[in-house]
């Protein structure tokens, strides 16, 4: 099982990224994918969330509405779109993937329950 994420960098202030994660060895379709974050010093944190249909997306409050995450089953990918980005998305970005067995939205916002996990791709922002 490998998950494979890509696309981070630097970039100023209120620009935009969009990170790819790329997954082989498992089901993709019976998966929950989600991108958490870690900023230097801090817990990893949940970012955003998709169920395997691709119908319901979910995020924290402090992204809502900036980035987007979306997934192409086809190609066994995830993706997160960055906008109007801020000094403190400054992270290592993580895609992450569970098997899909909750209803609640609550279980796939706690990391420890993943079954799966990219490398890591760093993100920073510049004020």
């Amino acid at each position: 099982v490998q998950l494979q994420a890509s696309g981070g960098g630097l970039v100023q202030a209120g620009g935009s990224l969009r990170l790819s994660c790329a997954a082989e060895g498992y089901t993709f379709t019976r998966y929950f994918m989600a991108w958490f974050r870690q900023a230097p010093g801090k817990e990893r944190e949940f970012v955003a969330g998709i169920r395997r249909s691709g119908g319901s997306r979910y995020y924290a409050d402090s992204v809502r509405g900036r980035f987007t995450i979306s997934r192409d089953n086809a190609k066994n990918t995830v993706y997160l779109q960055m906008n109007s980005l801020k000094p403190e998305d400054t992270a290592v970005y993580y895609c992450a993937g569970v098997l899909q067995r909750y209803s609640s939205t609550y279980y796939y916002t706690r990391s420890p329950l993943y079954d799966y996990w990219g490398q890591g791709t760093l993100v920073t922002v510049s004020s």
